[in-house]
């Protein structure tokens, strides 16, 4: 059945992945982050346009990458609900990228992750409060 690989995963093994996953993102390397995703896996960001693939979830994870040069990813914690892990993390960094306004921001959201039988990402729902980020990235 698919999606239903949480139990095929043990959590010290996922705990592991995340870990990984965190410092793929810290590494600036966008293809290191799209690489914990299937092939055709998919990441949608508050309800957006979906990246799919691989390229598309490199361009995703660039475009961050670009607009917080020192970003830093934390890792809060990682939980696990029937057959999605939940992935909490927050994101510090100053927007001094292209047409950058110069703030810092620090916030935090969630993915929730379906993983696929190779122990990959296939589906990826993130979220976090776009009000809050927005009110931090523009210095109020």
């Amino acid at each position: 059945m698919p999606g239903s690989n949480a139990n095929k995963w043990p959590y010290d093994k996922m705990l592991d992945f995340a870990q990984k996953y965190t410092d793929a993102w810290n590494s600036k390397q966008p293809e290191k982050t799209a690489s914990f995703y299937a092939e055709d896996g998919m990441l949608t960001v508050n309800n957006g346009t979906p990246a799919i693939g691989r390229k598309q979830i490199t361009a995703s994870a660039q475009s961050y990458m670009e607009a917080f040069p020192d970003l830093e990813l934390t890792m809060d914690r990682l939980t696990v609900e029937k057959d999605t892990y939940r992935y909490y993390w927050t994101l510090k960094g100053t927007n001094t990228g292209p047409n950058g306004t110069g703030n810092k921001v620090n916030f935090s959201g969630l993915e929730e992750w379906t993983m696929n039988d190779e122990g990959l990402v296939q589906n990826s729902i993130g979220s976090y409060d776009v009000a809050e980020y927005q009110r931090q990235l523009n210095g109020k």
